[in-house]
């Protein structure tokens, strides 16, 4: 399914292969010989998602830009099942394991593997050739790959990162905090109102 998101429609070269169920919306280019697998999301959230050559995005993966931060995947990336990736740079040849979190701003360098369900944070840069192993978390610039037990090391790197200030523009001790982020994030969310669907 195609949809136009905010006055942009999806282009994709002829010789991509995009499932009949996954959901492509918005400013999002995707390149020759991509793979976009069953109940995959593609959403351009007011900011572009660019994929290169021969990416493939796996089942009921998520690929999200935002006005903030907008998406690069470059060449011969595989996205696998249930990976999230959210205003980030992939460089190429990644290798993006089942269930793995990618967070905005993040940038993932080149022949990177992460790999299941791990994570790689906020504004975290991964150089070229990392590996996050399984469970694990990338957190900060520069990088501290951690086990998840550390988990109060991951908080400190993560608190300095400042996810609801650099996501959403709120500071993390208001003391309404969710209902400021879920009105503000709700109301932007509400423009898919406006979507038209292509196909």
């Amino acid at each position: 399914m195609r949809f136009e998101h905010l006055g942009a429609q999806p282009r994709i070269h002829p010789d991509a292969v995009v499932a009949a169920t996954a959901v492509i919306s918005g400013d999002v280019e995707i390149g020759a010989d991509c793979q976009i697998l069953h109940g995959a999301v593609i959403t351009a959230e007011g900011g572009a998602i660019t994929l290169g050559a021969n990416v493939i995005v796996m089942e009921n993966a998520l690929v999200r830009a935002t006005a903030t931060n907008a998406v690069h995947i470059a060449d011969h990336v595989l996205v696998g099942p249930m990976a999230s990736i959210s205003g980030a740079v992939v460089e190429e040849e990644v290798f993006l394991a089942t269930g793995t979190r990618v967070f905005n701003g993040a940038h993932i360098g080149a022949r990177s593997e992460v790999r299941i369900n791990a994570v790689v944070h906020l504004r975290t840069t991964l150089p070229a050739e990392s590996t996050v192993p399984i469970g694990w978390v990338a957190v900060g610039d520069p990088v501290q790959i951690l086990p998840p037990d550390r988990h109060e090391e991951i908080w400190a790197a993560q608190r300095e990162l400042d996810f609801p200030g650099y996501v959403f523009g709120l500071d993390r001790e208001t003391p309404d905090l969710m209902v400021q982020l879920t009105e503000r994030y709700g109301r932007s969310l509400a423009r898919h109102a406006d979507d038209r669907r292509l196909d």
